[in-house]
């Protein structure tokens, strides 16, 4: 509506300059008024805010309700869910915890593994461990990406590209934003975290637009081999926010939980739930969607 506004500002003001119109002085000043406003940047740009999460459950801690009272009770708009089983085993009763936290929440739902096994019983859908996304945007487009791992599953020494790394663009009011979540790797050793962290900056260039990547990188803050993660994609919690400790959940001692953000948004709160439906706390940060 603006830019049509504007157009029949300019239009009105080239016939009252051609003549064409009589007795519109008035108007012709009004408009010319408009037409020097729609010439001026605006005083104030315009912000969407967008909530997200990000939280390691632990593949529903026993109690997938409680996993899903949490996320209720923040009410984000997005959420990266780690360690996310689907029909995986007897812990989680083979459950498809992904779908089954979409249909709670009504949230739209994706869901990326890293290892799939065969199904428990013929005929049945394979049984895979992952990441998961739950938005109340629409998402409209998504890959799971391969990323460096060191097996968990099998007796491999050296790491291998496997998948696991959500990779979706949502649709936030027009707006397309990138969000991915990754789960990397626990060990003490960084190489395997220092070999993903580079594979996700050379991801992270094919896409210039705003752009989430939320996540358990199993490291601190300070820990030299997210350093060339956080340059290309900027860590948003700041000391006013407090600790932000996320694990052990029950006393937390270490910041390994993640939410980071191009510049296209603007950080507007940020909080670490004291909750304990899993061995992690949450993330939840408020964001602002420069528009």
């Amino acid at each position: 509506m603006y830019h049509v506004i504007c157009a029949a500002s300019a239009l009105f003001q080239r016939l009252a300059a051609a003549r064409f119109l009589k007795g519109t002085g008035a108007l012709a000043l009004a408009s010319l008024a408009v037409l020097s406003a729609c010439r001026q940047p605006f005083a104030r740009t315009a912000e969407t805010p967008v909530k997200a999460m990000s939280y390691n459950i632990a593949a529903g801690n026993n109690n997938l309700n409680a996993i899903t009272d949490v996320i209720r009770a923040a009410s984000p708009d997005l959420v990266a869910l780690q360690e996310v089983d689907a029909r995986w085993s007897n812990r989680s009763n083979f459950a498809d915890q992904a779908v089954l936290l979409g249909e709670a929440l009504k949230m739209d739902v994706r869901f990326a593994y890293i290892y799939r096994n065969p199904p428990a019983t013929p005929g049945a859908p394979p049984r895979e461990y992952g990441v998961a996304l739950l938005s109340r945007f629409p998402i409209v487009e998504f890959n799971n990406q391969m990323l460096s791992r060191l097996s968990t599953q099998t007796a491999a020494t050296t790491p291998e590209r496997m998948p696991g790394l959500l990779d979706a663009v949502v649709n936030v009011d027009g707006v397309r934003v990138r969000v991915l979540n990754t789960h990397l790797d626990y060990r003490s050793e960084p190489a395997v975290r220092t070999l993903q962290v580079a594979e996700m900056i050379e991801l992270l260039k094919s896409f210039a637009g705003p752009t989430l990547l939320l996540g358990d990188l199993n490291a601190p803050p300070d820990a030299p081999e997210l350093a060339p993660l956080f340059s290309a994609l900027p860590d948003i919690w700041r000391a006013e926010f407090g600790s932000g400790f996320t694990f052990p959940a029950t006393e937390p001692l270490r910041r390994i939980d993640y939410v980071l953000a191009s510049p296209h948004f603007r950080t507007h709160t940020a909080s670490v739930p004291s909750v304990l439906a899993s061995d992690h706390r949450p993330v939840v940060v408020e964001l602002r969607l420069i528009r």
